[in-house]
């Protein structure tokens, strides 16, 4: 277990050292979506156990995951996780995050999205259901509209992580379920910036 984290800010560091690595990103979307075991993951995600058990360890390490239950299998005991309330960063911890920090941990983000689309590009899911929803909205907008529309961005995801509970309640396992994956992104283009040096 790690050691006692007294201030926010000492949480914050650790969540973003969390979230420094595509594979961990992976994990605990994989993991928000219910109980697995690193070796389900593992056949989920297409990588080597080994992998995945190491990256899931240093989850627990940073109280990203918990450790949910543990069944005997063959002689050994599989170890079954889910993700914690505390793995997500709000607006306030990405402002505490140094620059290059926030870099890698967008990169890491980004790299899981592209890897799942890509995937859903190959396999014909991604067109398979009339109801899927694809956008590319460019805005300009003010701070107060930038504010604004983040929080509903927020509220969405929070809105989102209700529905999976409560869908959760009505599946009778993981595998019954509809595998899907939420992206929102709202940054800044550099067009935009360019637009504002010209002003």
């Amino acid at each position: 277990m790690p050691q006692s984290r007294t201030s926010p800010e000492g949480i914050t560091q650790q969540l973003a050292k969390a979230l420094a690595h595509p594979l961990r990103v992976r994990i605990l979307s994989s993991l928000h979506k219910g109980i697995s075991s690193p070796n389900q993951l593992a056949q989920e995600l297409g990588e080597p156990l080994g992998n995945v058990s190491y990256h899931v360890k240093t989850l627990l390490e940073y109280d990203c995951v918990e450790l949910v239950k543990t069944e005997p299998r063959r002689g050994a005991v599989e170890h079954f996780y889910r993700a914690t309330d505390r793995a997500f960063l709000s607006d306030s911890d990405w402002g505490k995050i140094p620059a290059s920090a926030r870099k890698g941990i967008s990169g890491s983000i980004l790299e899981s999205i592209g890897q799942s689309a890509t995937e859903a590009m190959a396999e014909g899911t991604i067109e398979g259901r009339k109801d899927s929803h694809l956008s590319d909205t460019p805005l300009l907008l003010d701070e107060q509209g930038w504010k604004d529309l983040n929080k509903v961005l927020a509220d969405a995801v929070k809105k989102s992580a209700e529905i999976q509970k409560e869908a959760a309640t009505r599946l009778d396992s993981k595998a019954d379920g509809i595998p899907t994956k939420l992206a929102i992104m709202h940054f800044e283009v550099p067009a935009a910036k360019k637009a504002k040096a010209k002003k």
